[in-house]
């Protein structure tokens, strides 16, 4: 199994996911048909389903081109809200692809409907690898902007939190500086966040992918794991862990604010992704 980080937009990811004995790849949060299809050729392979983990534009917007270009894709995921969709998902269920499988685990909190992706191969040494879209960051996790706090702490340690430690973790947004910044104003003494914030500058700088991490290092550096640590509910001003988490996102959702927002309707037109074109990383 091989996975392909490509970086589309401001700041996100999609991923192609190889498998290499047929040939055949399966892609995760196709939001950008041509630079996917670019890679598709490159890499010589043939694009069997899309696996999209929620709804917004940013990671599903490709999903009715591609479907047009290539009869017979199959689009998976668990909000009726998805583009192009054929199969609905629930949690728990295994799919295959060649020798690549996948559990499909609902993580209901950022929207209603999304859905996390664990693949693995069996009789493989390689670690599994799971797509977490916006629920878990690199150093952070997403915002609750259809769920609740009681849900994303299930989700972080009841559901993926509880998978194999060296699991990689491909998530759907570059935005590990950010996280681990607000890592290091909850915990100001912790060596993991320091070593691992200096290591994703440096990756920034050189304009390389901070993913994926690993979950071993996520328990380490991200707080949103951390919830029981003294340092953390010390931060927060809560022991109870869904309160440490609700306080956790409350103060990351205004942590360094840009100085200057775009206006309603420029924030609109990006929400409807009329800028998408715009944004493609060549």
């Amino acid at each position: 199994m091989k996975v392909k980080v490509i970086s589309v937009l401001e700041d996100n990811y999609m991923y192609l996911v190889i498998e290499e004995r047929t040939r055949d790849a399966v892609a995760v949060d196709a939001a950008v048909p041509k630079r996917l299809l670019e890679i598709i050729r490159k890499e010589d392979v043939v694009l069997r389903a899309i696996l999209t983990t929620h709804h917004h534009w940013d990671h599903a917007r490709g999903n009715e081109e591609l479907a047009r270009l290539c009869p017979g894709l199959r689009v998976f995921g668990a909000d009726q809200r998805i583009g192009a969709l054929t199969h609905t998902l629930t949690h728990g269920q295994e799919l295959s692809f060649g020798a690549i499988r996948v559990r499909c685990l609902f993580t209901p909190c950022h929207t209603s409907g999304h859905m996390c992706y664990f693949m693995w191969e069996d009789d493989c040494p390689d670690a599994p690898a799971l797509f977490s879209g916006d629920t878990l960051f690199v150093g952070g996790c997403g915002q609750f902007f259809e769920g609740t706090a009681e849900q994303m702490y299930t989700n972080l340690t009841q559901i993926l939190g509880a998978l194999p430690k060296d699991t990689k973790v491909f998530c759907g947004h570059e935005c590990t500086v950010r996280n681990l910044k607000f890592a290091l104003k909850v915990e100001p003494e912790n060596e993991a966040v320091k070593e691992k914030l200096a290591w994703a500058k440096q990756r920034e700088d050189e304009d390389l992918p901070t993913v994926p991490s690993t979950l071993h290092e996520e328990f380490l550096y991200n707080p949103f794991l951390r919830v029981t640590e003294e340092p953390v509910q010390r931060f927060t001003g809560h022991t109870d862990p869904v309160e440490v988490l609700r306080t956790l996102r409350t103060e990351r959702d205004s942590f360094k604010k840009p100085k200057e927002r775009p206006n309603p309707p420029a924030m609109l037109a990006f929400d409807w992704g009329l800028f998408g074109p715009f944004l493609e990383k060549k």
